[in-house]
């Protein structure tokens, strides 16, 4: 027998909202899908690409972390609205608003973006293992696969259990960069330069190949689904009130949890510059490499153990939130009831297997380069995904009074056009140099 539409909200709504309480405790009770998405900003992926543009160029890009970071939270932002104003998440939208042919197509590539996302997390917690306990690459990727089950046993002891054990991991990463920095000892003054933009971004085509990836690595195609179908498991009242202070307590989880987010892709990028640019080992992009020279380039020996502790803890937590996001995503777009089992070892063997083979064929030498061009696919996908939440964030009829200001709708399609002209550039620059 078919659930009815509330039957469903109530299903998903499993985290009591105190009524009547103050701020910080509704705060605290909304605190926690922020950061499940922040680990996907975190990443192994980000961890590639900060270390290529930091050993690279110095500070130069850290400008585009801090718009990447800007950009993620306007998006998620849409994507927690439309969830809690419409109580779908973007894959139900698109399945409900768009026919059957386009619907198919945006699933078919949305799963081509988790796959390319999940290459990146389960190489990289693999490649922790490997620096950590010597364990061969494909091993390690089969035992990061089992975090299929870790999500079962967590979501069985409730959705609440899955947040606080993420947020962990993150304490781990974040307290890790802490110390890198103070053993890094970066030019702090060229540190802030960083953040102010600069043309050779754009017109250098290397600059221009490591910012897309960025970008790609930062505002992700499959947080958005995720986002805006984790959002719902608070219940709060399903009214015009309930819903506007849902959307202000999920802002203020998501701009904290972003926050930390862009402090650690930040220190990763800092780190490498203050380590290896100007020196002979500028041109280190590959994870193991920047783990072999940290210890003997800073002259602490905690750096290189600690660093890889990081990049297992980053590994993990992204693969478990990869792994429900593929489950959302499946469900939302072909509408698919399977056993919570079933479903998640479907989408974890779409990465798992892809994952194998290029650890067979490239071997440890060509992860990073792999590492960085699964982040600019994920670019690529982004305007699939970004276009239609914009969209549905801008109809008054799905939206009703929350639909989108002008300020909004502006900053929206900006950001989409952005996306499409840099990876329009990117095609371009690739055609020139075939």
């Amino acid at each position: 027998m078919l659930k009815s539409r509330q039957e469903q909200l109530n299903e998903k709504s499993v985290v009591q909202i105190p009524s009547g309480a103050g701020f910080w405790r509704k705060f605290l009770a909304f605190f926690g899908p922020g950061l499940l998405i922040a680990v996907g900003y975190m990443d192994p992926g980000n961890w590639a690409t900060d270390l290529a543009a930091g050993a690279q160029f110095g500070y130069t890009l850290l400008v585009v972390v801090l718009c990447s970071n800007l950009l993620a939270i306007l998006f998620q932002y849409l994507a927690l609205k439309l969830g809690i104003v419409t109580g779908s998440d973007l894959a139900q939208a698109c399945r409900n608003n768009y026919s059957r042919p386009v619907t198919l197509i945006l699933w078919f590539l949305c799963e081509i973006a988790i796959i390319a996302c999940d290459l990146a997390e389960v190489i990289g917690s693999a490649v922790a293992l490997n620096l950590l306990f010597g364990l061969p690459l494909v091993a390690g990727i089969v035992i990061t696969g089992l975090d299929v089950f870790v999500i079962l046993a967590l979501q069985n002891k409730g959705f609440r259990s899955l947040e606080v054990v993420i947020g962990g991991l993150i304490t781990i990463i974040a307290g890790v960069f802490i110390y890198e920095l103070v053993v890094a000892r970066p030019e702090w003054g060229a540190v802030a330069a960083g953040l102010m933009p600069r043309v050779d971004i754009v017109v250098n085509p290397a600059m221009l190949y490591v910012s897309i990836g960025i970008l790609g690595a930062t505002v992700m195609p499959h947080n958005l689904y995720l986002h805006s179908s984790i959002v719902q498991t608070r219940a709060f009242r399903r009214d015009d009130n309930g819903r506007s202070m849902a959307i202000k307590f999920a802002t203020f989880d998501t701009l904290a949890s972003l926050g930390v987010a862009f402090f650690i892709n930040a220190a990763i990028l800092v780190l490498s510059a203050a380590a290896f640019h100007g020196t002979v080992n500028q041109n280190v992009a590959d994870i193991s490499d920047a783990y072999r020279l940290l210890a003997p380039t800073l002259g602490a020996a905690l750096a290189s153990v600690l660093f890889a502790v990081a990049l297992l803890a980053s590994g993990q937590s992204s693969t478990m939130t990869g792994t429900l996001a593929g489950q959302i995503v499946m469900e939302g777009f072909l509408d698919i009831r399977l056993r919570p089992w079933v479903r998640r070892i479907i989408t974890r063997s779409l990465a798992i297997i892809p994952a194998v083979c290029v650890a067979l064929w490239l071997g440890p030498r060509g992860i990073g380069q792999m590492l960085v061009l699964s982040q600019v696919i994920l670019s690529f996908q982004l305007a699939f995904a970004v276009i239609p939440l914009v969209m549905f964030t801008s109809d008054p009829g799905l939206m009703g009074r929350f639909v989108n200001g002008t300020i909004i709708k502006i900053l929206g399609w900006a950001g989409c056009g952005l996306i499409v002209i840099l990876n329009l550039y990117l095609i371009l620059q690739a055609v020139r140099n075939v």
